[in-house]
């Protein structure tokens, strides 16, 4: 089953004939997304990659059956592209898009509420489940299926679990990064959420970083909902505090905000905290008794 995307969604994408949509779009298909065509207002009615392109995501809808959407817009129009595919019943939405205006993202998860659509992102790499869907822009070959999950904020460190978890002899049911702004769709603890009432799923990978308070709102909700071991490690163990790290929402602003911090509650909760990305996998292994 596995969580948000499998061989049978079909999956548009918004921004199609741009450098960025076609390369992506291509590296989809060639995976075996059922990628069903893509949105360019103005192109209607033409093709590209041998798929339909439509003027406006509701007459994908209509006319593909689309019930994911992934976004490669920019920043300026990007929140606009996410309440457009709310709009026309989008089921999930993925958004590439790095840089979107805080203000926007605001109204645009504020639209979100009381629809029906699940938004993961922006800023991320997106979500693949692998051997059957890939919906983002994470090398695929790196993703060995098996029933392990991974949520992270890191696309870099979700390539990297999914190697530790390969080379460990497991595999990977579905990997969801969640991306690193400040204001996204899909937090933590709802991925992780979505992983423990996943029959395919059997443990999961929880990646984080400094800055806010996800890691810890996960883990408080693991403590009394853990149904399956997590093996977790936290990003920015050596940033001092004040200095944004990479991503937007990398910020240390209150005490449990670091590193350290942050790996503490987590090991409180019955989380396997491990120091280094580098002991994901034997750690996952040796939880799991393989």
């Amino acid at each position: 089953m596995s969580i948000l995307v499998n061989k049978n969604s079909k999956v548009i994408v918004q921004g199609f004939t741009g450098t960025e949509g076609t390369f992506h779009a291509t590296q989809m298909i060639e995976y075996g997304t059922n990628l069903v065509g893509g949105v360019t207002p103005g192109k209607g009615g033409t093709t590209h990659l041998d798929r339909p392109v439509f003027n406006t995501v509701e007459e994908a809808v209509q006319k593909a059956g689309a019930n994911v959407s992934i976004i490669f817009v920019p920043p300026a129009f990007a929140a606009d592209a996410i309440m457009e595919a709310a709009n026309a019943g989008i089921e999930l939405v993925v958004c590439i898009t790095e840089g979107i205006p805080v203000q926007d993202m605001v109204k645009a998860k504020n639209y979100l509420v009381g629809t029906n659509t699940r938004l993961i992102g922006p800023n991320c790499p997106g979500v693949i489940t692998a051997g059957e869907c890939k919906v983002g822009i994470m090398p695929g070959f790196v993703f060995k299926q098996g029933r392990v999950g991974i949520v992270s904020k890191s696309g870099t460190l979700t390539y990297e679990a999914a190697d530790q978890v390969a080379k460990a002899g497991l595999g990977v049911s579905t990997a969801v990064g969640i991306g690193g702004d400040p204001i996204i769709g899909t937090t933590t603890k709802e991925a992780l959420e979505l992983f423990m009432n996943d029959p395919e799923t059997d443990a999961v990978v929880m990646i984080g970083e400094i800055g806010g308070g996800m890691e810890a709102e996960a883990a408080r909700w693991y403590k009394d909902n853990a149904k399956k071991p997590v093996v977790g490690f936290i990003a920015g163990q050596t940033a001092p505090p004040g200095r944004r790290m990479g991503h937007a929402g990398a910020i240390i602003g209150g005490a449990e905000d670091t590193a350290a911090a942050k790996m503490q509650i987590m090991t409180e909760c019955g989380i396997n905290v491990v120091a280094s990305p580098a002991d994901i996998g034997k750690t996952m292994a040796a939880v799991l008794g393989k």
